[in-house]
């Protein structure tokens, strides 16, 4: 037995009273506590690990140490490129992970115990051996516990188990840790923490941070894959090339040229790598997250922030989304035959322990009558009512009018559907309470069973607030083309009027209770209908799987745990931070103070993230379509490489690096159009073609000329530095100020390293010669033209494939 075990479920007086403090001291100086240390944001190892260990940053730091002991370190200035992109993505994410950190730490959870006797809340680490846990609905459960007491315990155990069903808990059953209560209340007496309970032994499936869906990291790795497969083969060819060029393998070996041919190869591996895309992608995400932590958004998963801008259906829940969340008692409507006694029975749900939101509502206009009760069904947010038995009284039921007495409460002929039918037209949320002359059996509590011959008395009321920025936000996705459907639990009438309070133009909600089981015909119901009322749980998450049937990437917004499955299930699930904890552990993102109005940011800066790294992509894949030609040109001709290292590290940093750097940080507000990948590269993989020609056109053209080889990798560096320069300014179109102030800063930065003595002498750039400067002139003006007819080309593909893809 481990120290996070317990030899057993005590049932003696300590069941009521908890744990004594000296014995919650003495456990926690046994190192008995629900200590654990689980990231909620990866570790600082994982993050050194991702940036430095990766097949790329392999091959460049082979290709950079095979320089060094060669003694070229002037041609290894691309090894420093790759130090700084690991050092830069890892301080980046570092710096990302303390964010998450601290906001997820001011965000934690508290679980609920009872010691000495009286109720307390504490840390969930603090919790200890025997501590006895007081579960309520909402409740994250925060250690394994076996259940001691129990009032329609329910327990949802779908995070760990992928049991959907709520599973009923009697004493001596165990709930697991990370397991959520969805009904009732209880007890349970603790008896494994820390490392030993089954959430955190069973972390990796238990783990919140699953990756969620991300086109750019598919896209890139995708690329990458094929770069990685072309590697080998090609660095073979072209090594072949370059000793063919210096006179056999026997003579490179005599005289010392391998040296020189190694360089070469080493030249064209490295100008294949699209190294700095996957830094700018991070970058880009890291960013937006900072920024959008700075508006209180809080971000599980940097990739979210592209998720939202490529969702086109939000799911939201009505309560504490497009409502304040803060229900107020209204008025009670009684209803002709009403029992005696309804007020003291309003006052008696208003007071008990597991009273929801809504009851604790009725405090503010009922006293508590102290009752003695004999049996009771909890609220269910499945069913949608509780009941309670009086000695001598009966039975009570309180709860939504439908799923009481059905039919009856929409009959406008009926005194019960006369009454809902008006109020929840208003906007009124509308809870019945109804008697029954018999009590509860214990049949009728296993079975969660109505009492016989219930009847009703009194329609209860209970209003709630519109938030301010509802209806603007609402009009932000209509205008984004962003489908919404407005789910919740409550009357479809009142959905409707809230609706309709919001912007949204309906004039009934859909009652969830006849939607079809069938997914294709739901599927077929959620494309025609915008607003659901008496929706379940079960069919919220559903009605999510249903929307991505079709082909929609869903978002889905709630607070209550009966949100958490839905909040799972879809692409993006979004928390209000009131929320219960198990709502807030599952979610992608958190809106910490709650504002409904933060969404159309993250969807501004996903928009961002996602048009900024598609326009640098184009940059850095050009560059791997030109340098993955001119190895596989030079290898088949048989021609020395015209580039030193050093010389790519020029056109690298001054046409790719450093202005995509600032490209992928600034503001863009296109919409996200899907086919990123396809896009970039029916740009790229041209551009790279006419580069790649270009430059083997004008190496055939400067052998003929007889110019030595530095004339000649000089001006192949001048034409790929004004072409490159070129493509820099076609991308960034249309230019503006800033845009202008990058360009021409990399222009007079190229300008400088071609006159400036010292910088010539180091990169061995030299005057190319007057026959070769008319031939590089010509060819240059060549490629230009030649790139501008494939914008134009690319710019009517891209036109074509969005006419496509459009409704």
């Amino acid at each position: 037995m481990g120290a996070g075990e317990s030899a057993g479920v005590r049932t003696t007086d300590a069941d009521a009273e908890g744990l004594t403090a000296g014995e919650v001291t003495a456990r926690t100086a046994e190192g008995r506590t629900n200590q654990f240390r689980s990231d909620t944001s990866r570790s600082i190892g994982s993050i050194v690990r991702a940036n430095v260990f990766t097949l790329f940053n392999g091959i460049v730091g082979a290709c950079f140490l095979v320089l060094l002991l060669v003694g070229r370190w002037q041609d290894a200035l691309f090894g420093l490129s790759a130090v700084a992109n690991a050092i830069i993505g890892s301080v980046q994410e570092f710096r990302a992970k303390l964010a998450l950190d601290r906001l997820a730490l001011l965000n934690a959870p508290q679980a609920r115990v009872r010691r000495d006797g009286a109720e307390t809340e504490i840390a969930p680490a603090e919790v200890v051996m025997d501590d006895l846990l007081v579960l309520r609905a909402g409740d994250q459960v925060p250690a394994d516990a076996q259940v001691v007491h129990s009032h329609g315990l329910q327990i949802d155990e779908s995070m760990l188990t992928g049991e959907s069903d709520a599973v009923d808990k009697r004493p001596r059953d165990e709930a697991l840790s990370g397991s959520v209560v969805v009904a009732g209340e209880g007890t349970a007496r603790v008896i494994r923490v820390g490392a030993d309970s089954y959430a955190n032994a069973f972390q990796a499936e238990a783990k919140r941070f699953s990756m969620v869906g991300s086109e750019l990291r598919t896209s890139i790795n995708r690329v990458l894959r094929w770069v990685s497969w072309g590697i080998g083969p090609i660095g073979l060819l072209v090594l072949n090339a370059q000793v063919q060029v210096a006179g056999g393998w026997q003579r490179v070996f005599a005289d010392g040229t391998w040296v020189q041919a190694v360089v070469n190869t080493i030249a064209s591996l490295t100008a294949m790598i699209p190294l700095g895309l996957v830094l700018m992608t991070s970058i880009a995400f890291a960013v937006g997250a900072a920024k959008l932590a700075g508006k209180k958004v809080l971000v599980n998963e940097l990739p979210a922030v592209e998720g939202l801008a490529r969702v086109d259906v939000v799911c939201l829940d009505k309560t504490g989304t497009l409502t304040r969340g803060d229900i107020e008692f209204d008025d009670t409507h009684e209803l002709p035959g009403a029992t005696a006694g309804w007020r003291d029975v309003l006052g008696w749900y208003g007071a008990a322990p597991d009273a929801n939101a809504t009851a604790r509502c009725l405090r503010d206009g009922f006293a508590d009558p102290g009752l003695a009760t004999v049996r009771t069904i909890s609220f269910s947010s499945a069913r949608k009512w509780s009941a309670v038995s009086f000695a001598g009284v009966g039975t009570w039921v309180l709860g939504a009018p439908e799923m009481v007495f059905g039919a009856r409460a929409t009959v406008p002929g009926d005194p019960l559907g006369a009454a809902v039918t008006v109020l929840a037209a208003s906007g009124l949320r509308t809870l019945v309470l109804g008697h029954s002359p018999a009590e509860l059996t214990d049949d009728d509590v296993a079975a969660e069973r109505l009492p016989p011959g219930t009847v009703a008395a009194v329609v209860v009321t209970f209003r709630e607030q519109v938030r301010d920025d509802a209806a603007q936000t609402l009009a932000y996705f209509a205008a984004q083309g962003v489908g919404i459907r407005i789910i919740s639990g409550d009357n479809p009438r009142t959905v409707a009027a809230i609706a309709r309070q919001v912007g949204v133009a309906v004039d009934e909600g859909y009652d969830a209770r006849t939607l079809p089981a069938d997914p294709e015909a739901l599927a077929d119901v959620l494309e025609t209908h915008t607003v659901f009322g008496r929706v379940t749980p079960e069919q919220k998450k559903d009605m999510v799987t249903a929307l991505q049937s079709r082909g929609h990437t869903v978002a889905m917004t709630g607070d209550g745990v009966n949100d958490a499955l839905a909040i799972k299930t879809a692409d993006i699930g979004i928390a209000m931070n009131s929320g219960a904890a198990a709502t807030k552990a599952v979610a992608r993102l958190v809106l910490l103070d709650g504002r409904f109005s933060h969404l159309p940011d993250v969807v501004a800066e996903g928009r961002q993230v996602i048009a900024n790294i598609e326009r640098v992509s184009m940059l850095f894949l050009t560059k791997t379509a030109y340098a993955t030609g001119l190895a596989i040109l030079f290898g088949a001709l048989v021609l020395e490489f015209p580039f030193l290292p050093r010389q790519l590290s020029i056109t690298d940093g001054l046409t790719i690096g450093i202005p995509a750097f600032f490209l992928a940080l600034m503001p863009n507000a296109r919409r996200y159009i899907p086919g990123f990948l396809r896009r970039s590269l029916s740009f790229a993989i041209p551009a790279g073609v006419v580069i790649a020609l270009t430059l083997t056109a004008y190496t055939l053209t400067a052998r003929s000329l007889d110019v030595d080889m530095d004339q000649l990798r000089t001006g192949s560096t001048i034409i790929l530095a004004i072409v490159g320069i070129w493509i820099l300014s076609i991308l960034s179109r249309p230019l503006n100020r800033y845009k202008v102030i990058v360009i021409g800063g990399m222009f007079i930065a190229l300008t400088a390293l071609f006159t400036i003595p010292l910088a010539t002498v180091f990169f061995q750039l030299t005057d190319p010669g007057e026959p070769a400067a008319y031939a590089l002139t010509g060819y240059t003006i060549l490629a230009i033209a030649l790139i501008e007819v494939v914008r134009l080309l690319h710019l009517r593909f891209v036109r074509r494939a969005l006419a496509a893809i459009r409704p």
